[in-house]
């Protein structure tokens, strides 16, 4: 949590970003989701890192090669930082409702995606029907643990889905 600086003004971060994105084409999947993730860990705002980052997401032909947690850090990135890219929001959305393997995700990462939708204001019904239909038909509820639960109700309450079966079952 710690940007050092530089006699001119600029920080370390600052050098970070111009470089990264003159490069942003050799980012590999979990580059692009660690990147994102240590500029808004550390509250350091770059829009120009954060678009080209989010653009090389969207240029890649399918998710696949992005791990769950790799893709829950991306969209939690994102709204955490308040930084809108709503190509990014619908490309990973679509992954995951298109996704014929949820119990890849492990609960944090569905909590954390929900809660990124949600904070971020980006609507998405098929998404929070899918994890949602996911959370209900598998045992995962047990690996969920209280904040996961809380995230999840309230990425809900705040994107003003209702799901009955779910909120049964939590």
């Amino acid at each position: 949590r710690f940007v050092p600086e530089f006699k001119n003004g600029s920080d370390l971060f600052d050098h970070i970003a111009r470089r990264s994105v003159a490069q942003t084409k050799d980012f590999k999947p979990q580059g692009i989701s660690n990147i994102v993730w240590a500029y808004t860990t550390v509250n350091k705002s770059h829009a120009v890192l954060f678009e080209a980052m989010g653009d090389q997401v969207v240029a890649f032909e399918h998710l696949e090669d992005f791990y769950p947690q790799a893709l829950s850090n991306e969209v939690l990135a994102y709204a955490t930082a308040g930084t809108p890219h709503p190509e990014l929001f619908e490309k990973v959305a679509d992954h995951i409702v298109e996704s014929k393997r949820l119990d890849r995700f492990d609960p944090q990462h569905l909590s954390n995606i929900v809660w990124a939708y949600a904070t971020a204001n980006v609507p998405h019904p098929k998404l929070f029907e899918k994890v949602a239909n996911h959370i209900v038909a598998s045992d995962s509820l047990a690996r969920f643990n209280s904040q996961a639960i809380s995230n999840t109700v309230w990425a809900y309450a705040t994107a003003q889905v209702s799901h009955a079966k779910l909120f049964q079952k939590l």
